[in-house]
């Protein structure tokens, strides 16, 4: 475990408010070129995880833009590249990819196995929040797939350069988990009747617990930790239903964080060196209560074994 020492967390007003490449009174530094660290962020091509994948180019990375929209994927990698070190003529790399198909998510994998034998970073931000139940081609509840179980499945088939890197994951998950407590039986059945605020806070509770075991299984070479970004200002929320949509319809929205302010903390849980805590639920650069439903060890195991099973690994 890392120890929760280091300075205070800094202050809303003091986060960088702007979502663009050159934050103001922080230096762009290019002495992570030589490092050649490589950092993959799902969910890259707006909001949350578009802002951290400038961040981490701006600092140096290598950073793997993955996202939904193909042409909002491939605007963020060419604006990475355009902003990139002038010493440093690799392209940045892009991949499209639908979560609510696993079999993108098995590409996905492939394709960055067959890339980099080294990730030192994996960011599963990627995520979504649908006011109606649906399923997905592969017959799953989409929040719960999109959400929970694609970024499962990703993560274990990234197990070897993951671990060869001593790597980190960090997990996007939200102070809502608060309002959808986990049954203690778990399960991959939506809840009923359905509830498309409560099937997203259950994905949120899922992300913490899949963080906790993880980092139990895969300590010492990797690293896992999990944070809420509060309140931000995205499309992700526009889109939404239940107390997002109608934070959006009412005009609440313009008193939420900034996509950068949202992003402040996988930032500093992908690069920072003390601070945080292996396992554990974090925010605003410092280690935050989750509810007991998102800290139970022993649903997290059951979480853990029947996310496996699904996608048919072992456990």
């Amino acid at each position: 475990m890392v120890g929760a020492r280091g300075r205070r967390v800094p202050r809303l007003r003091r986060l960088p408010a702007q979502d663009r490449p050159r934050d103001p009174g922080r230096a762009r530094g290019a002495e992570g070129l030589t490092a050649d660290r490589v950092a993959v962020v799902t969910g890259a091509s707006d909001g949350i995880g578009a802002a951290a994948a400038r961040r981490l180019h701006r600092d140096g990375w290598r950073v793997v833009v993955v996202g939904r929209s193909p042409g909002k994927t491939a605007a963020v990698a060419d604006e990475l590249q355009t902003q990139g070190h002038p010493d440093d003529h690799r392209a940045v790399e892009r991949h499209t990819v639908d979560f609510a198909r696993l079999d993108d998510v098995r590409a996905l994998a492939a394709d960055l196995l067959a890339r980099h034998p080294r990730i030192d970073v994996l960011a599963n931000n990627a995520g979504g929040s649908f006011p109606r139940r649906v399923a997905t081609v592969d017959g799953f509840e989409t929040t719960f797939q999109v959400d929970h179980l694609a970024p499962y499945l990703l993560t274990r088939l990234l197990e070897a350069p993951l671990r060869a890197a001593r790597g980190r994951v960090v997990a996007t998950s939200s102070f809502m988990h608060r309002l959808g407590p986990l049954p203690r039986t778990v399960t991959a059945d939506p809840p009923r009747p359905y509830s498309g605020m409560l099937a997203y806070s259950r994905a949120k509770t899922m992300n913490a617990l899949t963080t906790r075991e993880l980092a139990l299984r895969w300590a010492p070479d990797v690293t896992a930790t999990c944070y809420t970004p509060g309140a931000v200002a995205t499309s992700f929320g526009a889109r939404s239903g239940g107390l997002s949509g109608l934070a959006w319809k009412l005009g609440l929205s313009r008193s939420f964080r900034t996509p950068a302010q949202g992003a402040d903390t996988l930032v500093w849980l992908a690069t920072a060196d003390y601070g945080w805590r292996n396992g554990g639920f974090h925010a605003d650069r410092g280690t935050a209560t989750a509810m007991p439903w998102a800290t139970d060890d022993r649903r997290a195991r059951a979480l853990w074994d029947l996310s496996a099973d699904l996608v048919g690994l072992p456990s």
